[in-house]
């Protein structure tokens, strides 16, 4: 018998039959003999329509109480799920984030797992029942249910696994494991038979809608392999895990996107010491995360810098930024315009020379302009026009040969 941890997204729960269909894999894992967590998303859609409804109220409404309205949708779909599996004779028991013991900080839309205390989750699995998980979500010490911030379904997942010391932990998407690229824009993008925790963690940060980037990076850190695999079909699906030497044969593992970004200018700021440290603090103190930085030479006391956050969090970033530097505020402090964001990832570039300029030397050839660029061990990411991006992952997917 084994200790299973299944995640469910979004698309996967999306409706009635999906939640049947759901149900149904469940069973023949439960009947195999095993013990199962199952940890489910909010049906898709759902989480973005509550948000809508929330800003039709309050443009900028108050974030204890989004929390509150967001874990909602998790909710919704532990019961039904349970529902669909008592109706096929498996006994199950649905479990919000609060009643599992997942402990977080304070930080209400984007709290950090601090503890994870299983609350009876262990008891219900002993006693012969499927335990039905709200992803996304649980509470801070003084009891205010907390949510982990978009695809916290996915750290949930891979936070009980490591808490319940779990054989597997699989991942089911509407995918059928992890890509050179996003199939939807690159067609002959291919599937990964494997992955390392670093690539997967680059490209999750870089864009790929696969993983929530903060769960690979528990994954990492607990050393817990999973998989990534369709909940459509029955294909094996890509393994994430620690990078085995084979891997620095292949350059470049995959090339993601992510228009989601922002290009935030924060011009005529004090040519001194002290003065970027002092607006990334307020930045981080807003919970703000900074990609893509860039910072001009100064000039007659006076410096400009360049960075891209998430869109969602400009005016955040705007509010940051204007109440720590209140006298330059009525100038022209401020400015944000949309960006895509590319980047190439393979733990082969440590040992390969020459990716960036095979990089730059596509995008040039197809007429794509880099606004910004950004790097590290294994990845470069690129800052372009949002309509050159899904142009510049076909480019630079063929450049890489990434469709060999």
């Amino acid at each position: 018998m084994s200790l299973i941890v299944q995640k469910y997204g979004g698309t996967s729960v999306g409706d009635i039959d999906r939640i049947k269909n759901v149900a149904q894999r469940v069973k023949e894992t439960y009947e195999a003999g095993n013990q199962l967590i199952v940890v489910v998303s909010a049906r898709s859609g759902v989480t973005n329509e509550l948000v809508a409804r929330a800003r039709e109220l309050d443009p900028n409404p108050n974030e204890r109480e989004m929390d509150m309205l967001m874990s909602v949708g998790e909710q919704e779909t532990i019961a039904l799920t349970a529902m669909a599996l008592h109706a096929i004779g498996v006994p199950a028991v649905s479990r919000t984030g609060m009643q599992a013991g997942i402990m977080t900080d304070p930080a209400h839309t984007r709290a950090r797992i601090t503890e994870i205390s299983g609350g009876d989750l262990k008891e219900q699995l002993d006693a012969g029942k499927v335990v039905i998980l709200a992803g996304f979500q649980g509470h801070s010490n003084d009891g205010q249910i907390t949510t982990l911030g978009r695809g916290g379904s996915d750290l949930s997942a891979i936070a009980i696994a490591a808490a319940v010391e779990a054989d597997l932990c699989q991942i089911y998407t509407d995918v059928d494991g992890v890509y050179t690229a996003d199939p939807r824009v690159v067609a002959d993008a291919i599937k990964l038979d494997s992955i390392s925790y670093e690539e997967m963690l680059e490209l999750a940060s870089a864009g790929s809608k696969v993983m929530q980037n903060r769960a690979v990076e528990f994954a990492q850190k607990y050393n817990i392999i999973f998989e990534v695999r369709s909940s459509f079909n029955n294909n094996p699906g890509t393994i994430v895990k620690e990078e085995a030497a084979s891997m620095e044969d292949v350059v470049v593992s995959g090339v993601a996107i992510d228009k989601n970004q922002a290009k935030i200018v924060v011009s005529d700021l004090p040519d001194r010491p002290g003065t970027a440290a002092k607006l990334f603090q307020a930045l981080g103190a807003a919970g703000i995360s900074v990609d893509m930085i860039v910072q001009n030479i100064g000039r007659e006391g006076k410096a400009n810098l360049t960075f891209t956050v998430a869109r969602e969090d400009i005016s955040r970033a705007q509010k940051a930024v204007t109440e720590s530097f209140p006298d330059e505020a009525a100038g022209k402090l401020f400015e944000a315009s949309d960006i895509a964001k590319v980047s190439v990832v393979g733990v082969g570039m440590r040992s390969h020379s020459g990716v960036a300029a095979r990089l730059f030397q596509a995008l040039a050839e197809d007429g794509v302009n880099i606004q910004l660029v950004s790097t590290s061990e294994i990845k470069i990411s690129v800052g372009i026009e949002p309509d050159d991006a899904e142009k510049a992952a076909r480019v630079i997917h063929i450049a890489f040969k990434l469709n060999k």
